[in-house]
């Protein structure tokens, strides 16, 4: 209110409800997309699509994402 961005508490009080629920809203949000990429994660094991986890896998992924920043 000092800084003149609001005229009363309530407007404050509402504006931080409004933070809360878009915050709250985000998450959820998140979290479903998070859902659905564990969902084509656990379909593409299911279908064999999947390979070992090691270091040489490790090594590639690395590779791979310093080539495509330029590094």
């Amino acid at each position: 209110m000092a800084s003149g961005l609001y005229g009363l508490a309530d407007e404050v009080i509402l504006e931080g409800l409004r933070l809360l629920k878009r915050n709250e809203e985000q998450r959820v949000g998140m979290l479903q997309d998070l859902h659905k990429e564990i969902l084509v994660g656990v379909m593409q094991l299911d279908a064999g699509k999947s390979e070992t986890f090691n270091d040489s896998v490790v090594s590639d992924i690395k590779v791979n994402g310093r080539d495509r920043l330029g590094l």
